[in-house]
This record gives structure tokens, C-alpha cells and sequence, in this order.
């Protein structure tokens, strides 16, 4: 097998000895990182798309990517795909079942990406749509509490303090207390959402790559508010699973 054919397989390929099933569920991580997977392609189209603009990859390549990708996410919607645990994680699985579907091209999306920054992209990415969601269920969540107020406005109840009955208040009024502090969380989240709204890929393992990527370009096609500006926090800030770097030894 040339080495070329390994990097669409998992580490444990390069064993002449048949990996244990104990050994195999306890290193992989597919069973709870497929959630990933929507992020996993669009981050994969996105750095295709600039691939070929860079004329790293050909037209043709782009193209079959994107036909490639467009069916694992008809299977992977209807259920029908099939999560191998021998490839460990979602990135191994989707990468071989698109060389399988599309060949070479399949190979050469990987081209400039090492897993570190992919992995960090494809956590940002779905961090993202769940603080969308999560901000979303606080608004909503602050307009039923508003229909609660309204007609409730001239309903008096005991306010305490220091679990003490202390000055009477509106019922209404009471409610809006808690549409306050859920602002101030739906704040928390869009605040979040900021900050990690930057791109990591292009950061490669560690110290970004020879290959002229234009990060701009792939922050712009996934939404994203700029570039991480340093490699190394880029694959090790908290949002993402790799390690962090050793300290420098002066």
C-alpha cells in the first residue's frame, strides 16, 4: 500500500497486527463526534473551493467533490450510511467513503489541512450553530414569559428578601425579572459566538503550511468573522480537542 493510500486510513492501518476490539472502541471517537458531520463537509467544501481557486486542485476535482459530498449528505440525512468504527472518527469516515464515491479527488481535499485544524474548524462550526439555536430558545423563551406578564400586570404578590414577606409587587413585574436575566444570557451567547467565530484552518499541524490557501477566502465561504492570527492557538485554544504546545525551553 503506498503512503499516499494511508492518509484516507486510520493510524492503527500501520500495524502488521489486527488491532483489538477492546483497543479499537476505546480510541475511537465516532460514536459521538459524527454529530459533527455537517460541519465536517461544509468546512471540507469550503477548503475545496478554495483549493481550486488557488489552482491547487483542478475544476474537475471540485467538481466531484462537491458531487461526492452532496451524496454523503443524502445518506448520512436518511440514515443510510454506514459509520465504520475501524476509521474512528466522523473526518476518517467521510474522507474514505469520498474517495470512495469520487476517487483521486477525494485524496487531494485533504491537500494543505492537517486533522488538527480540521478538527478545530469543524468544532467551531458546530459550536456555532448551537449557540444560533441556544439563542434562538432564549428569545423564545423570553416572549412566553412577556405573554405570562402582560395580562398579569395587576395580579399583587408578596416580593421577599431575606426570605421575608417584604413589599407587595405585580405578578407581571415578577416575570420580567426572569426575561432580564435571560437577556443577559442570550448576551453571553452572542458574546461566545464572537470569539470563536475565527477560522483555525490554514494552521495545518502546527505552523500552517508551504501551500498558498487564501484563509480570507474560506472564512468568507463558511461565514466566519476573520482568521485566527496564530497557528499555534489556532489547533490549541479551548475550542479545540489537540493538544496544546509545549512551553519553549529558553
Amino acid at each position: 500500500m503506498s503512503q499516499l493510500d494511508h492518509k484516507s486510513e486510520a493510524w492503527s492501518a500501520l500495524f502488521s497486527e489486527p488491532m483489538s476490539d477492546l483497543v479499537k472502541r476505546y480510541t475511537a471517537s465516532v460514536f459521538f463526534d459524527k454529530r459533527l458531520w455537517q460541519a465536517d463537509i461544509a468546512g471540507s467544501l469550503a477548503h475545496a473551493a478554495m483549493l481550486q481557486k488557488q489552482g491547487v486542485i483542478s475544476a474537475t476535482d471540485l467538481a466531484d467533490i462537491r458531487r461526492g459530498m452532496e451524496q454523503i449528505r443524502q445518506e448520512i440525512a436518511s440514515g443510510g450510511f454506514e459509520w465504520k468504527l475501524d476509521l474512528e472518527d466522523v473526518h476518517l469516515n467521510i474522507e474514505a467513503r469520498l474517495t470512495q464515491l469520487v476517487g483521486d479527488a477525494g485524496k487531494r481535499l485533504h491537500t494543505g489541512r492537517s486533522r488538527n485544524d480540521q478538527v478545530a474548524t469543524d468544532v467551531r462550526l458546530w459550536l456555532r450553530g448551537e449557540i444560533d439555536l441556544i439563542a434562538d430558545l432564549l428569545v423564545d423563551l423570553q416572549k412566553a414569559l412577556l405573554k405570562i406578564a402582560e395580562p398579569n400586570v395587576d395580579v399583587v404578590l408578596p416580593g421577599f428578601t431575606h426570605l421575608q414577606v417584604a413589599q407587595p409587587v405585580s405578578f407581571g413585574h415578577h416575570m420580567l425579572a426572569y426575561v432580564e436575566m435571560f437577556a443577559r444570557d442570550h448576551e453571553r451567547m452572542l458574546d461566545v459566538r464572537k470569539r470563536l467565530n475565527r477560522l483555525p484552518l490554514g494552521a495545518a499541524a502546527l505552523a500552517g503550511t508551504s501551500y498558498p490557501l487564501d484563509r480570507e477566502f474560506v472564512a468568507r465561504e463558511l461565514g466566519m468573522d476573520g482568521v485566527c492570527q496564530n497557528s499555534l492557538d489556532a489547533v490549541s485554544d479551548a475550542t479545540s480537542p489537540s493538544s496544546s504546545p509545549p512551553p519553549p525551553r529558553w
